[in-house]
């Protein structure tokens, strides 16, 4: 079956497109620097529903999105471009001014500034396309390609908790306890996701990660991508995966759990590999070692204990 990832290849190969392919566009800007930009696009009922969020936390979240791919290649965040279609009842009620609340709340603490975009109407959803750039010094920003074998696989925290949210959310709370703070925990990883920002000009500016990407689709997923564009497999430890802890409040088996940390997307945690003799350096951090890189092209694998097989990537599709 035909995946935006499948169509992405055939858009490059069929026009020799050198550019795509990472987290962000990675483009000359002088001597010292280099621009990274990234895009994406939010689509009510595909990215969230109107029903179950507030503006405020919409307008948050398509910056976060965006964010989370600058962090993804060690970059700083600059800039940001905003265009947004929506029904004319949105836009005469306060929503936009909740929404661009939201927005410019995190765009604050990373000191990004709103350079311009569009506003057009919808006659159906509301659509929000996120532009952000950034800069990094020239020649350092960290690809998926880089990764070898015997790199060790890290990630910079728990998994699956947004996927948590996503269930509570649409089963609108009825298989959890609503007091129980760890609920709303799941629903914020959902909801108001926080890019790694210092995580990512960390692993940069120590010049540890030798690859890396965030985790939107899905931690298996992701790691795919990682390994077509370094030409490496990858084995895990899938007793090491670092579970989000408030999924407990959830009526999930010890198994859904670890689905939801494979495959459940959206948690914007970064993935890096690191030089063995380098981890050394990770001390200190809030980082998981997860597996290893190997030399098996395309093949990623999961163990535990002394059981290995092959794991087949997971995660959200588009198509």
């Amino acid at each position: 079956m035909k995946s935006e990832f499948n169509f992405i290849q055939h858009i490059k190969k069929s026009y020799s497109l050198r550019k795509i392919g990472d987290d962000c566009a990675v483009l000359p800007k002088d001597d010292a620097t280099d621009l990274v930009i990234t895009t994406d696009m939010l689509v009510e009922d595909i990215d969230f529903r109107l029903s179950t969020t507030k503006p405020e936390l919409i307008g948050h979240k398509s910056l976060a999105v965006s964010l989370s791919d600058i962090a993804a290649v060690g970059a700083e965040p600059k800039w940001a471009l905003l265009s947004i279609a929506l029904e004319e009842k949105l836009w005469k009620s306060d929503f936009l001014d909740r929404f661009y609340d939201g927005w410019h709340t995190l765009a604050q603490r990373y000191d990004v500034e709103l350079v311009g975009g569009d506003i057009s109407r919808s006659t159906d959803k509301l659509v929000i396309d996120s532009i952000v750039g950034g800069e990094v010094p020239k020649g350092m920003a960290v690809l998926r390609g880089g990764a070898r074998p015997g790199d060790l696989i890290f990630v910079s925290g728990t998994l699956g908790g947004a996927a948590g949210g996503l269930k509570v959310i649409e089963n609108g709370g009825a298989d959890s306890n609503d007091d129980d703070e760890r609920f709303g925990e799941l629903r914020k990883r959902q909801m108001r996701p926080e890019p790694r920002i210092e995580d990512g000009l960390f692993l940069r500016e120590q010049d540890l990660a030798t690859s890396m990407i965030d985790i939107s689709d899905g931690l298996t997923a992701d790691l795919g991508h990682i390994c077509d564009a370094s030409s490496v497999g990858a084995l895990l430890n899938l007793v090491a995966i670092p579970i989000d802890e408030n999924l407990s409040t959830l009526s999930l088996s010890d198994d859904d759990k670890l689905s939801f940390a494979l495959g459940g997307g959206e948690d914007f945690e970064l993935l890096f590999t690191v030089a063995p003799s380098r981890a050394g350096q990770l001390a200190g951090k809030d980082f998981y070692r997860i597996g290893e890189i190997t030399s098996k092209t395309g093949v990623i694998e999961g163990r535990i204990n002394d059981r290995v097989e092959n794991l087949k990537p997971t995660g959200y599709r588009h198509f």
